[in-house]
């Protein structure tokens, strides 16, 4: 007997013989696993074989497309009925009992599951089941980022496993410019410039694919952002014309809609973004005049207003004048404070409007005055992407902690061959 309703789905995706399906190799371009052998952690395995973890991840074979799947499927039974669209998901189960065995399936096998007929793609591919995971508060919290002007990567630190995402379309100057990233919804944003234009990219993992995405109504460069399930802010910034920014645009991941919130009470740009009880905040930046800002400001929803606070990330802003690295976990702020070669954990006191110091960055993952580090939430923990300056080959760690009342104890998640400077950093949690 099967033990739970995701066993169930691992039973019907393989092969009505007994024997496993080749259907498992799509997996939107899985890298870490070869001959259907999953990737170890590096919780798994001794020093010695750690450095060798992901180092030369192998390349994923070709793989068939759906349509030739689709045949395939079609010819493994002698039911004419085919056409039926009962029949077409687990007909013993039906559609709701079905969708219910999908959501205890991790999202990593969705791939798989839209290449076995038209009803399982359409329901992957529409976003309806991520609709009902979010509904029901099922996340999984994926880690993407680019250590390369054109590349990205994607971690599932559930199963262990490296995603690479398609390359970029080559779209000119973009690839060479600035970029701000941001998960929102099933979506990756990547803001950067054209010679005369600002353009976002925008990756779908519903489609597996790049497309160009909906640009803001007064777009911008090097503004604070955040997502919030289906919906992101992005605040502040610079202009085309370099001009630092107080306009405020709420982006709608499903209608891919941009829509104009109050301006804030500063102009600022190179600022940084949080959800925290349900109000977004933005932290530190420079002004107009490049002068370094320590104040911070409230939206909150319901009164459609900014509050102005004082003194808010007075500390955390490096003499290069990078954004702050904020982290929101269980309604808490938190920081990574890289200044005068001091890399330390920062909480926030929303009483006192204060912060305080818990312990140490990793060891191993270093900044250029606040640069190539990515700090970010990922579910109930923090976690550090970076790598050593000293590698001639560049090696990229993640680093995690569940923060506690006692000082940070980062575990080493995982550790790849990769660049070790991390251009754009995202958490996706669908």
């Amino acid at each position: 007997m099967l033990k739970d309703k995701s066993e169930l789905i691992s039973f019907v995706l393989n092969d009505s013989s007994g024997q496993s399906s080749s259907w498992d190799c799509i997996n939107y371009g899985l890298l870490g696993s070869s001959g259907n052998k999953k990737l170890r952690k590096v919780d798994d395995v001794d020093d010695g074989e750690q450095s060798r973890i992901g180092n030369k991840l192998p390349q994923h074979p070709e793989t068939p497309s759906i349509d030739d799947v689709q045949r395939n499927l079609s010819c493994r039974g002698n039911d004419a009925d085919c056409s039926n669209d009962s029949r077409m998901l687990i007909n013993p189960l039906g559609k709701d009992m079905t969708m219910n065995c999908l959501l205890h399936l991790s999202r990593s096998y969705y791939g798989t599951v839209a290449a076995l007929n038209t009803s399982f793609r359409s329901l992957i591919q529409t976003g309806e089941l991520y609709k009902v995971r979010r509904q029901m508060g099922i996340s999984e919290h994926w880690i993407y980022f680019s250590c390369s002007l054109t590349e990205w990567e994607a971690y599932d630190p559930y199963r262990g496993l490296w995603f690479r995402l398609p390359p970029m379309p080559p779209t000119g100057s973009f690839m060479n410019s600035d970029k701000e990233s941001l998960a929102v919804g099933t979506d990756l944003l990547v803001f950067g410039k054209e010679i005369n234009s600002h353009i976002v990219m925008r990756y779908s993992i519903l489609s597996n694919s790049w497309s160009r995405g909906v640009v803001m109504s007064s777009p911008r460069c090097l503004f604070a952002s955040a997502s919030l399930g289906g919906k992101a802010i992005v605040a502040g910034g610079t202009s085309a014309c370099g001009e630092a920014l107080d306009s405020v645009e709420l982006y709608d991941s499903e209608t891919e809609r941009w829509v104009t919130l109050p301006s804030m009470i500063k102009a600022r740009s190179k600022c940084s973004g949080a959800f925290m009880d349900g109000k977004f905040y933005v932290i530190g930046g420079m002004d107009g005049n490049k002068k370094v800002l320590t104040c911070g400001e409230e939206y909150d929803f319901e009164s459609c207003s900014w509050r102005f606070i004082s003194d808010m990330s007075d500390g955390l802003n490096g003499a290069s004048g990078a954004p702050p690295l904020l982290a929101v976990v269980n309604n808490v702020l938190y920081a990574a404070h890289y200044a005068d070669n001091v890399n330390v954990v920062r909480k926030y006191d929303k009483e006192s409007n204060s912060w305080s110091t818990l312990g140490q960055l990793p060891e191993r993952s270093a900044s250029v005055n606040g640069w190539g580090l990515a700090f970010r939430a990922c579910g109930e923990k923090l976690i550090v992407i970076g790598g050593p300056r000293e590698y001639h080959t560049g090696i990229i760690e993640i680093n995690s902690w569940i923060p506690n009342e006692r000082e940070p104890e980062w575990k080493l998640m995982v550790r790849k061959e990769s660049g070790n400077f991390v251009y754009n950093c995202a958490v996706m949690s669908c």
